[in-house]
């Protein structure tokens, strides 16, 4: 397989990946892009590259830069806007479990609490509606707990030197 083929297939899997976790396909697809280049890349040239128009590149680039994995970098001498990707895949995990939990955990946990916390009169389903819904609050806080302190353990140099011990 050649490398541009290679390269291609990468783009197009990782697009496919994207759209499994929750963003389009093409955000991803401009992700594995800018993370498999070794130099920034301008986004006339990721048009190009991905054959889409500039107001979809626009977006999909300001949506990751929201994510804090893609940044804008600037070339002496150059008009063009260039970007690049996170590079280091533990701290590109962090990022996207932080921003995860932030979009999707907290919203589900606001109002898993809301109705778990309902008064639960007489009858037998709102009982265990009620029973449901708090335990299913419990897990999910518990679960979002330990992804902070895992993206928190990460961000601690102890726990950096930990990690690298354990590779």
């Amino acid at each position: 397989m050649e490398f541009k083929e290679a390269k291609n297939k990468f783009v197009q899997t990782w697009g496919a990946l994207g759209s499994q976790w929750g963003i389009n396909k093409t955000m991803a697809q401009i992700h594995a892009l800018l993370m498999v280049s070794n130099e920034p890349v301008s986004m006339e040239d990721i048009m190009e590259e991905l054959q889409i128009s500039r107001g979809n590149a626009s977006m999909n680039l300001r949506g990751l830069m929201d994510w804090g994995i893609v940044y804008k970098e600037f070339k002496a001498g150059e008009r063009k806007e260039f970007f690049t990707a996170e590079k280091d895949l533990d701290e590109l995990a962090v990022k996207i479990s932080r921003e995860r939990s932030k979009r999707e955990i907290k919203p589900t946990l606001k109002i898993l609490k809301e109705v778990s916390t309902i008064e639960a009169k007489d009858s037998a389903e709102e009982k265990h509606f009620v029973d449901q819904t708090s335990k299913l609050y419990d897990f999910v806080l518990k679960a979002d707990n330990m992804l902070d302190k895992m993206t928190e353990f990460n961000d601690n140099w102890l726990g950096k030197l930990f990690i690298k011990m354990m590779k």
